[in-house]
């Protein structure tokens, strides 16, 4: 197979698809009813219905404005969008391709890299769910929050049955205690962020110096995006039984996809035509860094009182936004590079490096096209 991009895209295209079927298969099983429950066509059936089956499949089926490979006439899986899983990368790395997408697969920890892969796709949809309940978020993917469309208790509820479904699914031991390790990252990410609404946090922040206000921020973005990278790949290679050194390697190159993943969602905060109608939303919160950035230089009452109106004058009126609104983007393309080159180091051929390049570009050809729109917006 080599490096034939389009060779290799098939193979992800199959696994992408194989990943569809597993999560299709997952859903079915809320279907099951548990022993002594009421039968089809029950007032208990129709609640369950209601408040489980219908917002669980809400969240974890909408792929609405999600980066994903575009439906190809004639390719594996070709009649929908996909979206490529890094537990495959990973599992493809270590077993390699084996024969034509579609057809036999090497052996050696399939069904437990099929077990994590669903796994990892519904935590990070549980993920989101919860995370739009606490940021109040209307919309997700181009399409209403789940909170607004089934009430916030069913979708907190959600969000925690998918936590405990996606843990039981996992099944093997170690997979399991790298999703546990992932939740609690998580959790501990976002409850730094949501500190940072408080008027003690932001006032913290607002007296810190510069070294200390942006290690605060990659602290917490590590744990809040990073986790969101290094979950999946965390969970393939502990299903492969991957050898320590690569794996702290494998790490290191995910946190810097986080971050740079971060950088984009707050550079885009200030960036219409790329952040959508979500602008200017988080000058409450002070865990965006471009506001970290400028804030060393606020006036004394931004200091005093960094209230969302106050940093909203000052940030969007600042003389040096642009500028760092163009180095913060300049940051997030090394971050990305840095990665990819890190990962390919430890690729086992050069299909492996293709189809990682594939799955990651989803997110991060946007990631180049942030840069090269503020480039032309600066003249640079």
């Amino acid at each position: 197979m080599g490096g034939d991009v389009n060779a290799v895209e098939d193979v992800v295209r199959a696994d992408a698809a194989l990943l569809e079927e597993d999560l299709t298969r997952f859903l079915g099983l809320l279907t099951v009813r548990p022993p002594g429950a009421a039968g089809s066509g029950s007032a208990y059936d129709a609640a369950l219905d209601r408040a489980l089956r219908l917002p669980v499949a809400d969240a974890v089926g909408s792929k609405v404005g999600q980066e994903a490979l575009r439906p190809r006439p004639g390719a594996p899986g070709g009649g929908a969008p996909l979206r490529p899983s890094m537990v495959y990368w990973a599992y493809r790395n270590y077993r390699g391709f084996g024969d034509a997408p579609g057809g036999p697969v090497p052996e050696g920890g399939f069904a437990a890299v099929r077990r994590a892969a669903v796994a990892v796709r519904v935590l990070l949809k549980a993920a989101v769910v919860l995370d739009d309940v606490q940021d109040d978020s209307a919309v997700r993917y181009g399409e209403p929050a789940l909170h607004l469309t089934h009430g916030v208790p069913l979708a907190v509820n959600t969000g925690s049955w998918l936590i405990a479904a996606a843990l039981a699914h996992a099944a093997d031991p170690a997979v399991v205690e790298t999703l546990l390790a992932a939740v609690a990252n998580g959790f501990t990410g976002q409850a730094v962020d949501l500190a940072t609404r408080t008027d003690r946090t932001r006032a913290e922040l607002a007296g810190a110096p510069y070294a200390e206000r942006i290690a605060f921020w990659e602290s917490m973005a590590a744990l809040k995006t990073g986790t969101l990278f290094r979950m999946p790949l965390d969970a393939a290679l502990a299903a492969l039984r991957v050898v320590p050194d690569e794996r702290a390697a494998l790490e290191e190159a995910m946190r810097q996809l986080g971050l740079a993943s971060q950088l984009f969602n707050d550079v885009t905060d200030f960036v219409p035509q790329l952040g959508g109608a979500d602008t200017h939303e988080d000058f409450d919160a002070l865990s965006n860094r471009v506001l970290l950035e400028l804030l060393g230089d606020a006036p004394p009452g931004a200091h005093r009182d960094p209230s969302g109106e106050r940093l909203r004058a000052y940030v969007l009126g600042h003389p040096e936004l642009d500028r760092t609104l163009l180095a913060l983007a300049a940051e997030a393309v090394e971050r990305k590079s840095a990665a990819k080159e890190a990962v390919h180091g430890v690729c086992r051929s050069e299909a492996s490096a293709a189809y990682f390049d594939i799955t990651i570009e989803r997110k991060g050809h946007l990631i180049d096209r942030l840069h090269g729109t503020l480039r032309q917006r600066s003249g640079t």
